[in-house]
């Protein structure tokens, strides 16, 4: 006879649960004692043990949805093949209106039994009960936080870690501040990341770099625990301003890609500033690959969970010879949709919009750079073709390329860039 697994209710102020894993797979066997599922409420993740031995027959509610205490989440069966209504059995053991997960359409007139993949997947960012619970206490929008767990998920950790960064950040404009972390003594050397990354684009370089230097990683406006104004666009103007107001003194500015556009633009609006710069894969006017890509990454942002995201992005990002290791893939695939979370679609869209603006607006204006200039190329750079171009254009410009590297070529062949870096800021 099939049993019937609800939302247990673990103590007097537990109103709801979350779905955190089915362990077993549907039509698998489960043993009295085993962990049947984890569930989370506002405490804690907690692993529930099956009360009887049977087979995982029909799941109701898929991982990372949140129901009410004592609403229907799945079906045992003794046998892996008796006879079984889900949509009874349903209409017999669920809550009175009991609200249905998303991931079963309203209007359905059977409830079919979900697949594996539905069970492990949704379609968006999850937040665990305990993370809302936490970021009400402290004041803060739980939507907004960075999530460092499967699929983005944010946890109780992400919202104190969140708080705790805000504290520091410096203030560029009349209510927006910057997340600025920062390493090492020395001259100030200057992080500026590309198009929907945070520094931790940077994070092979910066720990060299900290060695000699004091580095300062700036998180543009609405990346990581920066503030996200309600803007029509992150101009690359503005993007180096901000930039301008994180240092005192003159500093080595290194941008990539997109913190590229913004070095450049720091060094002719503010050349007094700018010891040296160093540009990774830069550009001046955006190839109709380039924008085609982020629409496709915006896109796919909204649509998607971080980790499919990043597989979407590494053929564009990366060369053959990293695409084709399987470990290095998956490595790389998993960095990547960690800083995917921090970067929300609202600013992606924004930083594209900024991009266009700026997209072309300075070629001309190139051969008038004074600072000592590094450009790190990669040679199979699938984004930015220029990189040579603009060395040309830059007086005395000194120009790098890794060869077998794609766009993403700090993060593909760090030693090199790494070095690189280093031959250039001793030379100055």
């Amino acid at each position: 006879m099939p049993a019937p697994i609800s939302m247990p209710k673990l103590g007097m102020s537990m109103q709801e649960g979350r779905v955190v894993a089915w362990p077993i797979e549907i039509g698998g066997r489960v043993e009295r004692g085993e962990t049947l599922l984890v569930i989370e409420s506002e405490k804690a993740e907690v692993e529930i043990e099956a009360t009887a031995s049977g087979f995982l027959r029909h799941v109701y509610v898929p991982v990372d949805e949140t129901v009410p205490c004592g609403a229907l989440l799945a079906a045992l069966t003794d046998t892996p093949d008796e006879p079984f209504d889900a949509d009874a059995f349903r209409k017999s053991n669920d809550l009175p209106e009991a609200p249905r997960p998303a991931s079963e359409a309203a209007g359905a007139t059977r409830a079919e039994p979900l697949r594996d993949a539905d069970v492990q997947r949704g379609p968006r960012r999850p937040i665990a009960p305990a993370a809302r619970a936490r970021a009400r206490e402290l004041g803060l929008d739980a939507e907004a936080v960075p999530g460092s767990g499967p699929g983005g998920r944010v946890t109780r950790e992400d919202v104190e870690a969140f708080a705790a960064r805000r504290k520091g950040r410096r203030p560029v404009a009349p209510g927006v501040a910057l997340d600025v972390p920062h390493q090492g003594e020395g001259d100030p050397v200057l992080l500026l990341p590309g198009f929907g990354t945070d520094v931790s684009a940077f994070a092979r370089q910066a720990p060299v770099l900290g060695e000699s230097f004091r580095v300062l990683g700036v998180n543009p406006r609405g990346i990581a625990v920066s503030d996200a104004p309600a803007e029509d666009a992150y101009d690359v103007a503005t993007m180096a301003a901000d930039a301008l107001r994180c240092f005192e003194g003159r500093a080595h500015v290194i941008g990539a890609s997109l913190g590229a556009a913004a070095a450049i633009e720091l060094a002719l609006a503010s050349p007094e500033r700018v010891r040296s710069l160093v540009l990774i894969t830069p550009f001046s006017t955006a190839t109709p690959r380039l924008l085609a890509v982020l629409d496709a990454w915006i896109a796919t942002a909204r649509e998607a969970r971080p980790a499919t995201l990043a597989a979407a992005l590494l053929p564009w990002l990366f060369g053959d010879a990293t695409l084709a290791d399987p470990r290095a893939r998956e490595r790389i695939a998993r960095g990547l949709a960690e800083i995917a979370a921090r970067a929300p679609v609202a600013t992606l869209e924004r930083q594209a919009a900024g991009l266009r603006r700026w997209s072309g607006t300075r070629e001309r204006d190139l051969a008038r750079i004074e600072a000592p200039t590094l450009i790190v190329a990669a040679d199979a750079d699938l984004l930015v073709p220029d990189a040579e171009r603009i060395a040309r254009a830059i007086p005395g410009a000194t120009l790098v390329v890794a060869p077998d590297a794609g766009h993403a070529v700090a993060l593909e062949a760090p030693e090199l860039v790494s070095e690189a870096i280093l031959a250039h800021l001793r030379r100055v």
